[in-house]
């Protein structure tokens, strides 16, 4: 890699799971505009559901999710109680003939549930909505809280797609980070969720933690490889002490530097191509038969809030505290805090306090940096069959860009706009040339590789 244009396009990048991200919601998106949102669903919407689970028995501190810790299970009965309130007052308020096709249940832990409120939580969602036949429903799991009782209740939830989030299995940045789980561990998770046949399984390895050496990195790409997952994200670490506290628990001085951060990305991603993983995106490696290899061969692959999907629903309806929903009118996101975020359900039913409503020029520009993001370019036509007159603003910063652009990262032409081969690794940084939010001076970001 050339060493120049790594330290000139590393600077601090949004990560692009929105448009406009979520550092420029404000509160004049709120419950009653929600409602109103969900209402205008039309009639045969296809729906995507994300429920948030903000609990770990362990907090990791690496981690940047909206979480806390807890060693009792009270708390998490309270919070379900709200959590299946928020269901009932949405689904009142969604067309009764929206299909959901699928269903994510992130953390947190959502494997801390016991076995029967995992049960219950699916049984109130059933209920509540129509789910399609054919629905994904994907959890994200810690091997730490699965015991034989979870795993069969896990199956009996219809789970169609296990994410196991590794990190790294060497011990000493396992220590560092305050993630310990053994690759058996893993394994046994994988073994089990198969044994119940569970079809797909994602798993997530982190490069640039701390004390995290390239000979590390190989050791646990390698057990991972071993293990067969269907599809592997390979996440940059995000230190935001800033915004995450605990993640102070992490010397700056243990931190790989952007050099080893690049070296760890490319040795890891050279390793997965190398098994017959198909590169998706910036980050994110499947097989050539799943879905999301489809996905991104044919032009369909999106992202959202999970990341990188096929997911083609209308909506994506975001339940539980601080989770964000994604509808045609804009970005929503729930109270984050678990007390106030359960007293604004009880209050009203639901729990919007922020958003954003999208402007025609927030479409068009969600459209393209979604686009590099997922295919490392956009086509100027479709764009202009798309967006009309507005696109040629676009299309013209483009050429600029492109004209001006001495590093060779991009090109344009009469037909659209694309990064090179050595542009790829960034394309967040390049996707901000289209950002008219990003130079407000609200949120800071992390690192762009």
């Amino acid at each position: 890699m050339n060493e120049k244009l790594l330290l000139k396009y590393t600077g601090a990048a949004p990560r692009y799971t929105s448009y406009p991200t979520a550092p420029h919601f404000g509160p004049q998106v709120n419950c009653d505009i929600y409602a109103r949102w969900l209402g205008e669903l039309r009639d045969d919407a296809t729906i995507s559901l994300y429920l948030h689970i903000p609990y770990c028995d362990r907090l990791c501190w690496f981690c940047a999710c909206h979480t806390k810790q807890t060693l009792r299970y009270d708390p998490i009965t309270t919070y379900l109680v709200a959590l299946k309130a928020e269901i009932a007052a949405v689904a009142a308020r969604v067309p009764k003939a929206a299909r959901v096709t699928a269903i994510h249940w992130g953390g947190g832990s959502p494997t801390m549930l016991k076995p029967e409120d995992m049960i219950g939580l699916m049984d109130c969602l059933r209920q509540a909505f129509t789910i399609a036949s054919d629905a994904e429903i994907s959890v994200e799991m810690d091997p730490n809280d699965l015991d034989e009782a979870r795993y069969d209740a896990l199956a009996a939830i219809g789970l169609t797609r296990a994410s196991l989030g590794v990190q790294d299995f060497d011990p000493t940045v396992q220590k560092a980070i305050n993630r310990i789980q053994t690759f058996e561990q893993t394994r046994s998770v994988v073994e089990a969720v198969r044994a119940r046949g569970v079809q797909s399984v994602n798993c997530d390895v982190l490069y640039g933690l701390p004390h995290q050496t390239l000979a590390s990195l190989e050791r646990t790409v390698l057990d991972i490889l071993s293990l067969d997952p269907d599809r592997i994200a390979l996440f940059g670490y995000a230190h935001v002490p800033w915004m995450k506290k605990h993640q102070t628990m992490i010397p700056d001085a243990a931190l790989p530097d952007v050099r080893q951060r690049f070296a760890q990305m490319a040795r890891a991603s050279e390793m997965l191509i190398a098994e017959g993983y198909e590169a998706i995106g910036i980050d994110h490696f499947a097989k050539p038969a799943d879905a999301l290899a489809v996905a991104a061969r044919t032009g369909t692959l999106r992202r959202n809030f999970q990341g990188y999907t096929d997911d083609a629903a209308d909506a994506l309806i975001g339940m539980g505290a601080s989770s964000i929903g994604q509808l045609p009118q804009g970005y929503v996101q729930n109270m984050p805090a678990t007390g106030e975020y359960q007293r604004a359900v009880e209050a009203g039913g639901l729990a919007a306090v922020r958003g954003i409503e999208l402007s025609d020029d927030d479409r068009l520009r969600a459209d393209v940096i979604e686009r590099i993001m997922c295919d490392f370019g956009f086509d100027f036509r479709s764009l202009r069959e798309r967006f009309g007159d507005i696109a040629e603003a676009v299309v013209a910063e483009a050429g600029h860009y492109a004209r001006h652009n001495l590093d060779g990262i991009c090109l344009a032409d009469g037909d659209g706009f694309h990064l090179t081969e050595a542009g790829k690794p960034f394309a967040r940084s390049v996707a901000a040339v289209f950002d008219r939010y990003l130079d407000t001076g609200v949120g800071r970001h992390s690192i762009a590789v």
